[in-house]
């Protein structure tokens, strides 16, 4: 069993500056991971790494000694999109994202699969899986696992059951590396209830069957602002929201959840962190 002050906990660090300041800053708050935007979130127009930023990224992993690192992709980003020009627009943003993070060596890539908008479910889900699909020759140049991004279900988004990640997953994963990151906030919102040892037990029981345990590599750790099934996202500090801090001491301790990588995203920033990457500790150590 891995000690508790070497499992892999972190947050979303920022990468103003240079990437490589994304891991100094998860150093600063005691983080052994780190999750950060390789180019801007809100622009389609991803930007280039130079040589030199690479070389100093490369530096600075080894000095820090983080590991799992993880991208987040745009927000702009929808392959599941029936528009077709926004579907192909967001097809080269994510390829380009995927080449980024192939080039910095990242773990992982974490993506929210789409919303339907004017669509079906069904129809954005089948989408999603063509989008993916199309990367085959891409993903096999590199180590960085894509990582589906449970979501709360807030608008037409899909991903919000654990029934369209299983559907994502089962047509894909022999032909691309994929995986689901699961967000504690949004499941919550989305009507899981894990505010409890026995809600995350049926809970994970439930994620097995749909999509199975071995397909999960990594969570988001947030509280709810928003009550369960509120189908909202909205994240609140540890313990200060709707899911309780029950939840989370169980989730350090459960022998499917403990040792997988966590980022948390929790609103305020580093401060919090700090002190909330600490906690998590504690809690695995009980």
């Amino acid at each position: 069993m891995t000690k508790p002050e070497d499992l892999l906990i972190g947050a979303h660090t920022s990468a103003a500056g240079g990437a490589p300041n994304a891991l100094l800053e998860g150093q600063k708050i005691g983080a052994t991971t780190i999750q950060f935007f390789t180019s801007n979130q809100k622009q389609w127009t991803g930007r280039t790494i130079s040589e030199e930023e690479l070389e100093l990224w490369k530096e600075t992993v080894k000095a820090t000694g983080l590991k799992k690192l993880m991208s987040h992709d745009s927000y702009l980003i929808n392959l599941g999109s029936p528009d077709k020009a926004l579907l192909e627009k967001g097809r080269k943003a994510f390829k380009d994202e995927l080449i980024r993070c192939q080039l910095l060596n990242l773990s992982f890539l974490n993506f929210h699969p789409g919303a339907a908008t004017h669509s079906t479910e069904d129809d954005c889900l089948r989408t999603i899986v063509e989008s993916l699909e199309a990367l085959e020759p891409l993903a096999d140049k590199g180590h960085t696992r894509l990582l589906i991004e449970a979501t709360a279900g807030q608008g037409s988004s899909v991903g919000h059951r654990f029934e369209h990640l299983g559907y994502i997953i089962d047509r894909v994963h022999k032909k691309i590396p994929i995986g689901v990151c699961i967000d504690t906030c949004h499941i919550f919102a989305a009507g899981y209830d894990i505010r409890t040892k026995k809600g995350w037990d049926e809970t994970l029981k439930e994620f097995d069957k749909q999509v199975g345990l071995k397909h999960l590599y990594a969570l988001h750790v947030n509280d709810s602002e928003k009550p369960l099934g509120s189908r909202v996202d909205r994240h609140a500090p540890l313990g200060k929201g709707h899911i309780g801090i029950e939840c989370f001491k169980v989730m350090m301790q459960h022998p499917d959840l403990r040792e997988l990588p966590k980022y948390l995203e929790t609103p305020e920033g580093p401060p919090i962190w700090k002190k909330e990457i600490a906690m998590l500790r504690e809690f695995a150590k009980k």
